[in-house]
């Protein structure tokens, strides 16, 4: 790649790029999905905890986005603007759903141990506690506790993807590290 081409790339999508989707260039609407599909559908993933409605949520965020593509004002990144489109409509299957789904063997979830000389048996007996707790935090914290955490966002961009204060979504994230660590000593204690 030349140091001008370098200097040119963007994370996100050029203006151009975004307008042309505007008009219906199916060239340009194939990028910004081959862009932002596999992140958006982690995204829905940690929150509904189920591959196949992820990949549902997904392709239906992709049609609204889509077909109200037109009233993207810049006002945001295109990212930030679709990222609350796939939450949204996360959050809207959870509703439908109303029920909790696990599927131990698709997430992967990194723990950075600090007693090396842990057992392996153990470390996977309490990635299984984390990962049940986790699925038994309301939709709401866990929802925060993912987007902060798992995904890397702030607060500020959390309350612009869910589209609630700041202060909303730093309570919601307490609250969620409180419940986590209850149900994890509860479980400890039972186990």
């Amino acid at each position: 790649m030349s140091e001008a081409s370098r200097n040119n790339f963007s994370l996100e999508p050029k203006k151009l790029e975004i307008e042309r989707a505007k008009t219906g260039d199916q060239d340009a609407m194939h990028m910004l999905y081959s862009y932002y599909s596999i992140a958006m559908l982690n995204t829905s993933y940690r929150i509904l905890n189920n591959k196949e409605d992820a990949e549902d949520v997904l392709q239906e965020a992709f049609v609204k986005a889509f077909s109200s593509l037109k009233q993207f004002n810049y006002q945001s990144t295109f990212g930030a603007w679709f990222k609350r489109i796939v939450v949204n409509q996360s959050i809207d299957q959870l509703k439908k759903r109303r029920k909790e789904i696990f599927c131990e063997n698709e997430i992967t979830v990194e723990i950075k141990a600090s007693n090396e000389g842990l057992p392996e048996g153990d470390v996977q007996e309490k990635l299984n506690v984390l990962y049940k707790a986790l699925h038994q935090l309301p939709d709401g914290y866990r929802t925060v506790f993912s987007l902060y955490l798992l995904e890397g966002y702030d607060h500020d961009e959390i309350s612009e993807i869910l589209n609630i204060e700041v202060s909303t979504s730093i309570s919601q994230l307490s609250r969620a590290k409180k419940k986590l660590k209850l149900l994890m000593t509860k479980a400890s204690s039972y186990g």
